[in-house]
């Protein structure tokens, strides 16, 4: 829980600026998903390691091959996100999961891919809301409007933080 928080945070505030960092942060966060909620991996410290070698797949990608790792970037982010909103919404039955996690990531390639700037605030903001809102333990109308609050605070201090390149080697 603590890691996720922590990722959570940085997302929000560095999502932008640290594009490694957030190719990083999907890439773990989706593995998780996918290990853990999808494949129902056992035990959990397997889909840790799983979810730990996605992110480090990420993490290289964004560093050497750059183009792919922008695709490839948002559609886990894009995955991700659909998944958790399916799984919010209580549509947890298998074949709505598999379909919302394809549409979200192909939306969330495209969306990335045609404006890369904005969408890296947008979708690092939201994927750090996302896991620090699922993170804690809160009713679903709480759930919604953290998510809301921190989205809107990561695109603010995203935005604030300056209208420089992104340090895609930082």
């Amino acid at each position: 829980m603590i890691v996720r928080l922590a990722i959570g945070a940085a997302l929000i505030v560095l999502g932008r600026r640290l594009f490694w960092l957030f190719v990083a942060a999907v890439g773990f966060a989706a593995g998780w998903a996918v290990a853990s909620d999808l494949l129902h991996v056992q035990p959990e410290w397997l889909a840790l390691v799983l979810a730990l070698a996605a992110g480090v797949l990420g993490a290289l990608l964004a560093q050497f091959v750059q183009k792919l790792a922008i695709g490839l970037a948002g559609f886990l982010a894009g995955a991700f996100l659909a998944v958790s909103l399916a799984t919010l919404l209580n549509f947890q039955a298998t074949p709505f999961t598999w379909l919302a996690l394809v549409i979200g990531g192909v939306l969330g390639a495209v969306l990335l891919g045609v404006a890369f700037e904005w969408a890296l605030i947008g979708l690092s903001s939201l994927a750090g809301a996302m896991l620090i809102a699922n993170s804690l333990d809160l009713s679903s109308t709480t759930h919604l409007l953290v998510l809301a609050g921190l989205f809107v605070v990561g695109v603010i201090i995203q935005s604030a933080l300056g209208s420089g390149k992104v340090a895609k080697g930082a």
